[in-house]
């Protein structure tokens, strides 16, 4: 593929080709969190939190495939190894921990708004640093992505129990 000619340097081109696959990884590690905690949760809340939690790894399921896309439109191969998601996101990962279906809600809102914070500064980043308004709108879009998917989990977190 030949390179595209955007109108930024290499530099640039490299600074925002990171923040998205930093936010790519960010993305994937919450999209198997969600994943397992799917196939795990019990409870009275079960079916309530089975379907949310498929809910939200379908809609990133979508967004990581966009923001993969968007990456690759700067011209420049995308991470997809594990091993890559691990050392570029900006999570944490608590293998063999299994929470109880209130810390599974409480840890996913967490990883969510964790996602927006990083995503405040890349906003930032974008327009102040690199001057590439298409990825600013892109990543506010996310963002706004990310706050309604916690403020759903913060909500249930906030509801009567049965």
């Amino acid at each position: 593929m030949a390179m595209p000619n955007l109108g930024l340097s290499n530099t640039v081109l490299e600074d925002a080709v990171d923040i998205l696959q930093t936010l790519l990884a960010d993305e994937f590690v919450l999209y198997t969190k969600l994943r397992k905690y799917h196939w795990n949760v019990k409870g009275l809340q079960f079916k309530s939190l089975h379907e949310l939690f498929e809910e939200q790894y379908t809609a990133l399921e979508a967004k990581i495939d966009a923001t993969a896309e968007r990456a690759r439109t700067y011209g420049v191969p995308v991470i997809g190894t594990l091993e890559e998601f691990k050392d570029k996101t900006r999570l944490t990962e608590n293998p063999g921990e299994l929470p109880d279906a209130t810390g599974m809600v409480e840890k996913i809102a967490d990883d969510h708004e964790a996602i927006l914070r990083a995503l405040r500064d890349d906003i930032k980043t974008a327009g102040e640093d690199i001057g590439d308004a298409g990825l600013e709108d892109f990543l506010t879009a996310t963002l706004q992505e990310h706050q309604t998917m916690a403020w759903m989990l913060r909500s249930f977190l906030g509801g009567d129990t049965v």
